[in-house]
Order: structure tokens, then sequence, then C-alpha cells
């Protein structure tokens, strides 16, 4: 199931991607990457995403729990997805109406949310970037939503003045906005359906 809801997510932060309006500050990062490099977004977001465990290991050391090594499958997963997702499902399709690309964006945030919202909910392992921010968080005692908000808010300057400064098309434009204000409300709404149905058929053993 966990593998199944990795895979929903992916196929949601890929068509966030296709919009091409803008997408969330830490995939914006990897959209620039990608745009510098030539690398795809999935390979380059699979590159942070496996910093991110390193970092976890380097803080928690000991601390550091074996299961959360299942982080490098969910990396793989959602690089891997959003690449043939992208590249080879969606990439011979333009799009020229901008409110398809609008529509795009926002099935897109729907099925992430749904996805993501699903992984929480099992609670089996922690995404990449929320796992290195926890860690910090627990070694420095510092707010979990500070740091998390932190990394957000700097990878948005970066990603502005990496694509001002190397010329090229910007990933911090109106859909990022737009993911702001829908994607954490519709997560919150769909983990508070998954978890009692979860939990109904034993997928889950938390109250």
């Amino acid at each position: 199931m966990l593998v199944v809801f990795v895979i929903i997510g992916s196929i949601g932060s890929a068509l966030t991607l296709k919009a091409a309006i803008g997408v969330g500050a830490w995939d914006a990062l990897a959209q620039t990457g990608n745009e510098i490099t030539g690398i795809q977004v999935g390979t380059i977001g699979m590159f942070f995403n496996f910093s991110c465990i390193i970092v976890q290991i380097l803080v928690l050391k000991k601390d550091f729990k074996k299961i959360q090594l299942l982080q490098i499958i969910v990396c793989l997963i959602l690089g891997n997805i959003v690449n043939f997702v992208l590249y080879d499902l969606l990439g011979s399709i333009h799009i020229h109406e901008y409110w398809m690309n609008v529509a795009i964006l926002i099935s897109g945030y729907i099925i992430c949310a749904f996805g993501v919202g699903a992984v929480m909910v099992l609670d089996i392992v922690t995404f990449a970037l929320e796992g290195a921010c926890m860690a910090v968080s627990k070694k420095t005692n510092k707010p979990f939503h500070v740091l998390r908000q932190s990394v957000d808010i700097v990878s948005i300057m970066i990603a502005l003045v990496v694509g001002l400064v190397c010329n090229v098309p910007l990933a911090i434009r109106e859909g990022t906005i737009i993911g702001m204000f829908l994607f954490g409300p519709l997560m919150g709404i769909f983990m508070k359906w998954q978890k009692p149905l979860f939990k109904k058929f034993d997928l889950i053993d938390y109250d």
C-alpha cells in the first residue's frame, strides 16, 4: 500500500510539473535544475532527496532508525515515476490553452495530496525532506514547522535567483501560490477520511 500511494503522489507531482505554471518550493528547485542542466526533473529530485537522507544519518547517527532506510525506495519510486509520467507518457502532449494548464495543475495537487496524505496516515516511513527537518528539529530543539517553512522559503529564493541569473523559465509562479492554498487543506481533508478507512481494513493500528 505504501508503494501504491507513493506512486499516486508521484503522478500528481508530475501533473503539476506538466502544467508549467509554477510548482511547490521543493519541486521548483528540481525544475530549475532541469532547465539549467537538462537532467530530468525526477532525477534531480532523487539527488536532493538522497541528500536529505544523508543529512538524517549524519545528524541522528545511532538514533537513525533502520526502517527509515525505506526512504531510499520511496525516493527511487518518486523520481522514476515523475520521469516516466512527465517525459514518456505526457512528453509529446502540448498544452495551448491556459485554462487547461490550471486544470492540470489543480488535478495534480488533488492527486498528490491524496497520495501524500495516505503515506502519512500509514506512518511507516517519512518523506526524505520532512525526515531531515525532523532530525534537525530533534537535535536543535527548534520547531519542526519553522524548519520546514524555512526550507520552503530558502528553496523559493534559490529557484528565483538561479532562474533569473541563468535566464531560464521561472518555476515559481501563480501555480506555486495556488499550491500553497490548496495542497495543505486538501491533504487534511483526505487524511481525515483515510484514517478511519485504513483502520477499518487493519492497515494502521493507532488511534
